[in-house]
């Protein structure tokens, strides 16, 4: 059966022609109905997605309870403030296929535990889109740059007023042109010859804030239009986000932050602890830094940790991310520092792009997860953003550990043991 017509939309209909469309493929099975089998009623999932098709199934594992002590943090008068600092015993939910990933994790914060927890905390939150007005002449852009340095201050009050008509809903639509939930903290500017990039950095709260950010970039683009009407200024293009954002694009401009929650996590293990839990001595680990940084120098990779990746990735697909932001938010640099109990363990996460409100988020599932760490309500998602960079430290130190050991034997048996899959009639594949 072939479908009426291939469309985006999610009602029934459609629905159906997709999925009899893939019944009609000749490498459809009978079993492969299961991708069919709903577990979420499909007018929810429907709503965060379009050409809803079918449904994926991922195992989740539950580590912990990790002890983490954390930040409540708020914008006050242009700063960035810590309120107070909590501890917490936390479990940690992680959607993955990857085996050894949570016995890893489980294994770090187990030591951490024994060490009094990990203290975690947030450096900076925003989020920043990039608009750039493109001119003939880098002259007419410098012009244009100077006037926006001069009256950015009144362009920000403007976006920010709360009685700006534009963020009321107009009749018939659901959301009103400007969010008052994305609040501009500042405007800066870069001059690339004759296009003026506009880094707008907004705070939005318990959201990532993508989509609030892109509604309130447009309001204030078409403004500034209007304003400078009268110098007789005609961009040849102004786009809303020309890549100096950081959305979705792991980048050197953000890697110690200015585009989503900039977090620490940080831990002290003694001597003992590291020979007693890890079978290691600081002087192994300190090795195996030196080497890896000097391969990652000359390789231009450009973050500076084992494997943090894992960590975030697993802790988004459990509570609703956007998976496009796991690039971005994986930038990291971890660092060890010998002291006189044993060593000092960091790792600094540069844009954690997490929210705890919209998106996926909604979803039953990642709400269930959500709700179990505390991550919701006021400052949820700085406290998220932490509970992440407490499990990609977690996970460091035991990976790291693995790698350390004489001949990396022990990250060689770990994989043999826990990485394998099996094949179709159960063996274990040579």
């Amino acid at each position: 059966m072939s479908p009426r017509r291939w469309t985006h939309r999610n009602h029934r209909a459609a629905i159906e022609d997709r999925q009899a469309a893939l019944r009609a493929l000749p490498q459809w099975r009978p079993e492969d109905d299961r991708v069919f089998d709903w577990s979420v009623d499909p007018e929810q999932l429907g709503t965060h997605l379009e050409s809803l098709t079918a449904q994926m199934v991922l195992p989740v594992a539950v580590v912990g309870p990790a002890t983490i002590t954390y930040g409540q943090y708020h914008w006050h008068r242009g700063a960035f403030e810590e309120v107070r600092r909590q501890t917490e015993s936390i479990f940690v939910p992680l959607a993955h296929t990857e085996g050894g990933l949570s016995v890893s994790m489980q294994r770090g914060f187990n030591i951490l535990n024994e060490a009094g927890g990990v203290q975690t905390y947030v450096l900076n939150d925003m989020m920043t889109r990039d608009s750039a007005f493109v001119f003939y002449t880098a002259q007419e852009a410098y012009a244009f740059q100077q006037w926006i340095l001069e009256r950015r201050e009144a362009l920000r009050q403007w976006l920010n007023d709360p009685d700006l008509p534009e963020k009321k809903v107009p009749p018939g639509q659901k959301v009103a042109p400007v969010s008052r939930h994305a609040e501009l903290l500042a405007i800066d500017t870069v001059l690339v010859g004759p296009v003026c990039h506009l880094l707008y950095r907004f705070y939005t709260h318990e959201a990532c804030g993508p989509n609030m950010m892109t509604r309130n970039a447009y309001a204030l683009n078409r403004e500034i239009v209007r304003q400078t009407e009268p110098y007789g200024w005609k961009p040849l293009n102004i786009f809303l986000e020309a890549n100096m954002g950081g959305d979705k694009k792991p980048s050197h401009e953000h890697y110690n932050g200015g585009h989503g929650k900039t977090v620490l996590a940080t831990a002290t293990l003694t001597h003992q602890q590291l020979k007693h839990f890890l079978n290691i001595t600081v002087e192994d680990v300190r090795r195996l830094e030196w080497t890896g940084l000097h391969g990652s120098n000359a390789s231009g990779m450009q973050s500076f940790a084992f494997t943090p990746a894992s960590a975030v990735a697993a802790i988004f697909a459990t509570t609703g991310q956007d998976l496009g932001m796991v690039g971005t938010s994986s930038m990291a640099h971890a660092t060890i520092q010998e002291v006189p109990e044993g060593a000092a363990f960091s790792l600094q996460l540069g844009g954690v792009e997490v929210g705890t409100v919209g998106g996926g988020t909604t979803l039953p599932h990642a709400e269930t997860f959500l709700r179990l760490m505390g991550c919701q309500g006021p400052g949820s998602a700085q406290k998220l953003a932490q509970i992440i960079a407490a499990a990609a430290l977690a996970l460091e130190i035991s990976a790291s550990a693995s790698m350390a050991s004489r001949g990396s034997e022990n990250f060689f048996r770990a994989h043999l043991e826990r990485g394998g899959h099996r094949s179709e009639k159960g063996q274990q594949p040579s």
